[in-house]
């Protein structure tokens, strides 16, 4: 039982048991010591009672000797004598002001003092009781209660000598007079039986409280227990459901396998990557279920001393198709080297693989633009020239109008060039953005401006809806600047035949994009062409030059934002580009 007590506390944290201790401790002390002042209360106020029942049974007695002397005196000293006899009476004491005993339990003791260590004249004067402990003639306690001692005020009587019921007229009141020498009276009771009785209750009610704490502490101590194994279950229950869900939900194929070539387990991702039936899998075995490279690869690992292999494989999956898959495999074995079970991890490379060529392709594409911004810059300088030569010729001969219409040919093809140039040197160069606190209805009406001229000539109607509520954004101007008149030429070039050009921002709350979106009704965008109108020098235009959207893009980026792209052929294309919100 020791034992088990031993591992029941040892479970319980220290500090719950500090805990305990602080706080039931203390109630319990308090509850102890509040018993024990009250039964000593009740002990003081039992004792006072007794001894004023004594005082006013001696009064009582005197004032009967007095009424039946008719004034020829009372032997207060014999009345004190026989009440004495009384059980656990230790003295009767009756004294003048200075002390002096008058009467006395014990004859022998008149004439000497008491109470001298008393103010007995205050006590005459008053009509409280009082009461002290002093110390017995055997070396026991005395319960000493002590008053006024009033023997002879008495009410007026009647004719036939019977206590007249008052309240008595003023006429008819009549008392005898106090006596002229003060006198105190002092009852001593014995406190042995009483104190023993107490003592007796007062280590009943120690024991009583030492049982309450224990009962208390163990009490306080199986509910933290009990709300311990709650938790802990509910815990455990928690983080079971916790890691199940992990492992189903996690973006790796998970599938462990036992030491007879089970499935145990399987979550959504393998199903997927391993394209096998949803909720059939469990329990069968894996030689009917996965691809016989994983398995070559699990029968390797289990005949090696290795503990885990990862390779890339590209397996044949039961629908007959090849997928590339990352696959690592565990192996769980005992100390004697028996496999337990297999683990394996598998990921569909298929989405890596694509992504591997298009940052190839990218890689190819920037180099290229590099090499292309070279060859530009070495181009723009015989360019100059040729200018130059062709500004010549049509002044020298702008009497001939076929020589004058030549050079003019050759100068806009010239500044074509000079233009297309200019946008290949601006998109090999990296883009440099230079943030500042820019109002954003100011800088699209303001680009809106550019482009009045060139909308009315082709009859296009431009509209914008621009509301106040967004304030200032922290971006480059220029550049943004740029990108909203590509797009306003585009949208021009699209409508031959007229239309409507719509510029509108908003910003929806709690959304983490400002939006710009620029929209025509022209001819639209094909659905095969939608995916490459960002790509550098493509281009459906028949003078465009297919750098315009790329520009386009890779500005509104290196602004940490985005360009999306919708149109439907016959109806118009929406061009929207989003901005951080964070910034407005």
């Amino acid at each position: 039982m020791n034992r088990g007590l031993k591992q029941y506390l040892i479970a319980v944290p220290p500090w719950i048991i500090l805990g305990a201790v602080a706080i039931l401790v203390p109630i319990f002390v308090f509850w102890t010591l509040q018993n024990i002042s009250k039964e000593r209360q009740y002990v003081v106020r039992l004792l006072t009672e007794k001894g004023i029942a004594l005082i006013r049974s001696i009064e009582a007695g005197a004032r009967t000797g007095m009424m039946g002397m008719r004034g020829g005196g009372f032997r207060v000293q014999r009345l004190i004598t026989e009440t004495a006899r009384t059980p656990d009476v230790v003295h009767l004491i009756v004294t003048d002001a200075d002390g002096t005993i008058l009467a006395h339990s014990d004859e022998g003791e008149i004439g000497k003092r008491h109470g001298t260590d008393l103010d007995l004249q205050r006590i005459f004067r008053s009509e409280k009781v009082q009461w002290r402990q002093i110390p017995g003639p055997d070396g026991s306690s005395t319960f000493e209660v002590f008053r006024r001692f009033s023997p002879t005020r008495i009410p007026f009587r009647g004719p036939h000598g019977g206590r007249m019921p008052g309240p008595w007229p003023r006429e008819m009141r009549e008392e005898i007079p106090l006596p002229e020498q003060p006198e105190i009276i002092f009852v001593g009771l014995d406190m042995g039986p009483i104190e023993a009785v107490r003592k007796q209750d007062t280590t009943n009610t120690i024991l009583l409280a030492a049982i309450l704490l224990l009962i208390g502490f163990a009490g306080v101590v199986s509910l933290f227990l009990a709300q311990a194994y709650r938790s802990t279950r509910t815990s455990l229950t928690r983080i079971k459901a916790f890691s199940d869900n992990v492992v189903e939900k996690m973006p790796l194929g998970l599938v462990t396998i036992d030491g007879k070539g089970r499935i145990l387990s399987i979550n959504q991702a393998a199903e997927g990557a391993l394209r096998l039936p949803s909720g059939h899998v469990i329990g069968k075995t894996a030689l009917e279920m996965l691809p016989h490279q994983v398995l070559e690869m699990v029968a390797s690992l289990r005949d090696s001393t290795r503990t885990a292999v990862v390779k890339e494989l590209d397996c044949i999956l039961r629908d007959g198709k090849s997928v590339p898959l990352e696959v690592t495999l565990s192996a769980l074995k005992g100390e004697d080297g028996a496999v337990w079970g297999t683990i394996i991890l598998c990921r569909d490379l298929t989405e890596v693989q694509s992504l591997k060529r298009e940052v190839e392709t990218s890689r190819r594409l920037a180099s290229l633009g590099r090499l292309a911004a070279g060859v530009a810059h070495e181009i723009r300088n015989p360019l100059s020239s040729i200018k130059g030569f062709a500004t010549y010729f049509k002044e020298r001969y702008r009497d001939n109008p076929d020589d004058r219409k030549t050079s003019e040919i050759m100068i806009q093809e010239v500044d074509r060039l000079n233009r297309v140039i200019t946008q290949l040197l601006e998109f090999a160069r990296p883009p440099v953005i230079q943030k500042k606190r820019t109002p954003l209805q100011s800088l699209i009406q303001h680009s809106l401006k550019m482009i009045e001229r060139q909308a009315s000539a082709k009859q296009i109607e431009v509209l914008s809806h621009l509301p106040p509520e967004i304030k200032e954004m922290d971006l480059d101007p220029d550049g943004l600047n740029q990108v909203l008149l590509n797009l306003y030429l585009n949208a021009i070039d699209a409508m031959d035949q007229g239309g409507t050009l719509s510029v509108s921002l908003t910003s929806d709350q709690g959304s983490p994009w400002v939006k710009i979106a620029v929209s025509d009704t022209g001819a639209g965008i094909r659905k095969e062409d939608l995916e490459h109108v960002f790509d550098p020098y493509f281009t459906t235009k028949q003078s465009g030059t297919g750098l315009g959207l790329a520009i386009v893009h890779k500005i509104i980026e290196a602004h940490g934002g985005e360009v999306r792209v919708e149109s439907q052929m016959g109806r118009g294309t929406t061009v929207t580009v989003l901005l951080p919100a964070k910034e407005v």
